[in-house]
């Protein structure tokens, strides 16, 4: 193990207990398989907010999108809201994965979360997952006094993969201009093809939890063809974007030894060059996934972040 030294002691039995990641159209099917298992087998916590299910009616009626939603028990009238994209390199993964992550942001903040299960690659290749996301984002607009939020206090929020789904929606949703969004969080998002073609790849990232190969495999799965080329949307690759000026303002945190780090610099800092407030954390000893190890104080450290940069997005 080529970094093991870096990684942060109190990280070293997550990275102990986790078997390879190694993605194929072999693998993907008994991943998916073996994922309600996982799920099913996470504590879930005891907190005063309430989770349901609803169908987001889209495509005149002809299509509905599960949602998950995390509704505080108490929640006060116009209280801001989250539409959460979930992670997974776009070709595994549901809402309940983040469940008690999702709780626990509810019942802190007093917000409602609409986390969206949105339709996974390679079955359904891109554009379609961020379409899924674009019209439930229309549908918690059209909804807000039903729901009891604010319209104006919508943020967009994911991790990996699901960090990826909130740029492009920030992006799209800019440019046609239809519901605005007021916050994009992103937790060690995948923002660049171009990572796993770069020819001098940084050799301290990507080697737990998720590799460069495997990130070339999701690539090409979405896509439907190879990362890298000139003609990648930017919505599908936020980093692919030339103009960032008009974004929302942004918080982005990612680990030291996550492949996808360098891309999430770059990103920080052409925002920042375009006059978007941003926050960036980058922590140090933690690899792709680290969050996991909800115990770890790196751990905690991250969720702290996070709630201090979405309360201080819903004040503004």
């Amino acid at each position: 193990m080529r970094t093991r030294h870096l990684v942060d002691p109190a990280l070293l039995p997550l990275v102990d207990s986790l078997p390879p990641m190694v993605l194929s159209d072999q693998t993907l099917p008994v991943i998916r398989a073996a994922l309600p298992g996982m799920i099913d087998a996470l504590p879930v916590p005891d907190l005063p907010v309430t989770v349901t299910a609803v169908m987001v009616t889209v495509d005149n009626g002809d299509r509905s999108i599960r949602c998950m939603i995390v509704r505080p028990d108490a929640m006060a009238g116009n209280a801001p809201a989250i539409l959460h994209m979930h992670g997974g390199g776009h070709v595994i993964g549901v809402p309940e994965m983040n469940r008690a992550q999702l709780m626990a942001w509810s019942n802190a903040l007093g917000c409602l979360i609409v986390s969206v299960d949105y339709r996974l690659a390679p079955e359904t290749r891109f554009p379609g997952a961020l379409e899924d996301c674009y019209a439930v984002l229309g549908w918690l607009h059209s909804a807000a006094g039903d729901l009891g939020i604010d319209r104006a206090r919508i943020a967009v929020s994911g991790e990996s993969a699901g960090g990826a789904l909130a740029g492009g929606l920030a992006l799209l949703a800019r440019d046609r201009g239809e519901f605005p969004i007021c916050f994009q969080h992103f937790e060690q998002p995948r923002l660049d093809d171009r990572t796993t073609t770069c020819a001098d790849p940084n050799r301290f990232t990507g080697e737990f939890v998720w590799t460069r190969e495997s990130s070339r495999y999701c690539w090409i799965a979405q896509l439907g063809k190879e990362p890298g080329g000139d003609d990648t949307s930017p919505y599908a690759a936020p980093a692919r974007a030339q103009d960032l000026a008009g974004l929302p303002r942004t918080f982005i945190s990612v680990g030291a030894l996550d492949l996808f780090v360098d891309e999430c610099l770059d990103y920080a800092h052409r925002l920042i060059r375009a006059g978007v407030p941003t926050e960036l954390h980058v922590y140090p000893g933690c690899m792709h996934g680290f969050g996991m190890a909800r115990d770890s104080a790196p751990a905690r450290r991250a969720q702290d972040d996070n709630l201090a940069a979405f309360r201080s997005a819903f004040a503004h």
